[in-house]
């Protein structure tokens, strides 16, 4: 899962993005609005996370914009603020959650699970597709009851896909999903194959299914 961290505080900022990355997240940050605009008009991530008092503005505009461009995303606002006021208005927005910091790791790990799974997931924290069982917040996945054994990136890639029934994703939207930034530097996106392909040959293994489409000129999707 791919989430954006906008918070002008460095080491705030630098620490959540790695514990969240520790826990298998794939993290983003931005220091200012404009930062943070320019990310959310340029790419789409599965969760932000946004403080209200940034220094060229309020975070409250971003998470506007945001829902009117993704309105799928899920929003957790983190401020010093204890504002009843902020809290009504970010909601109001279209926000799901607010923290107050200081916070604990953990609590925001837990809240962001929760949110994935209501916007993601209808709430279940097993999810049975076809032949193939996935635990999220194990990051496990289970065919015929065996496990199989996934790399980070694969189980994300495998993520993507149920996240998105019936969507062809293109290689470009893979790449940016599952590499960020870093994805934009590449000369080609042949990585982006090889990674579904040996995603593709460990579940039809097990499965002998093929979920994996390809749409000539696009990119691919996943069809059960």
């Amino acid at each position: 899962m791919k989430i954006l961290v906008i918070e002008d505080e460095l080491v705030l900022c630098e620490t959540m993005v790695s514990y969240l990355e520790e826990e298998g997240y794939r993290c983003e940050q931005a220091g200012s609005l404009e930062l943070g605009s320019e990310k959310v008009n340029l790419y789409e991530y599965d969760c932000m996370l946004v403080d209200i008092g940034l220094p060229d503005g309020s975070g409250l505009s971003l998470i506007k914009e945001l829902k009117r461009i993704h309105p799928e995303t899920g929003i957790i606002i983190i401020s010093a603020k204890n504002s009843m006021d902020d809290k009504i208005s970010g909601l109001d927005m279209g926000a799901d959650d607010y923290l107050t910091k200081p916070f604990h790791l953990p609590e925001l790990n837990s809240r962001i699970k929760s949110l994935l799974r209501r916007r993601k997931f209808e709430g279940k924290q097993e999810l049975i597709i076809d032949k193939i069982t996935i635990l999220p917040e194990s990051k496990k996945v289970l065919i015929g009851g065996e496990a199989l054994q996934l790399t980070r990136k694969e189980f994300d890639l495998l993520m993507f896909f149920v996240s998105n029934p019936g969507r062809v994703l293109t290689k470009e939207s893979i790449a940016e999903h599952l590499w960020g930034d870093f994805a934009d530097a590449a000369d080609s996106f042949d990585f982006v194959y090889s990674h579904i392909k040996n995603l593709r040959r460990k579940i039809m293994a097990k499965a002998n299914t093929d979920y994996f489409h390809n749409v000539y000129g696009t990119g691919y999707i996943f069809i059960i």
